[in-house]
């Protein structure tokens, strides 16, 4: 008796449906993956900028008056005497202009700041995350 072994048309045609609804499933949630690992480098430099400016705002000291002045714009500008090489925040997906300290406020009591530094998605060599547009960090380290 021959016995004839493999496959018929019809269980490949069933293999190659599941695969294609697995494939259909999985790129949506993966598309949504690559925008969070992409934002990630964002929030690493948000939270360098971050403890830079607590030290910078330890060494002047809450009388400091200028801090306004000092602080808003953008990080490329200033990063030097905050004690961080604007080159260090030239990543993959984000250059350093896309960071931009604003919101700098001190209280009338001189012991409580305030700080937000924003991450804007402009495409950097391995391209633009496409959502969200910015985030957002305050000086406690919280995202808005």
């Amino acid at each position: 008796m021959n016995s004839r072994k493999g496959f018929t048309l019809i269980e490949l045609m069933v293999v190659i449906l599941i695969v294609g609804i697995l494939a259909a499933v999985a790129v949506p949630l993966m598309r949504g993956r690559i925008d969070s690992a992409k934002w990630s480098e964002a929030n690493a430099a948000c939270g360098m900028i971050r403890s830079a400016l607590r030290a910078y705002w330890a060494e002047k000291g809450p009388a400091y008056a200028n801090y306004a002045a000092d602080l808003n714009g953008a990080v490329a500008a200033f990063g030097v005497p905050l004690g961080i090489d604007p080159t260090d925040l030239d990543g993959r997906y984000f250059l350093r202009g896309c960071y931009v300290i604003s919101g700098v406020a001190v209280a009338a009591s001189g012991l409580n700041y305030t700080i937000t530094v924003t991450a804007a998605a402009a495409p950097g060599p391995g391209g633009a995350p496409s959502t969200p547009a910015t985030h957002t960090m305050n000086q406690t380290g919280s995202w808005l």
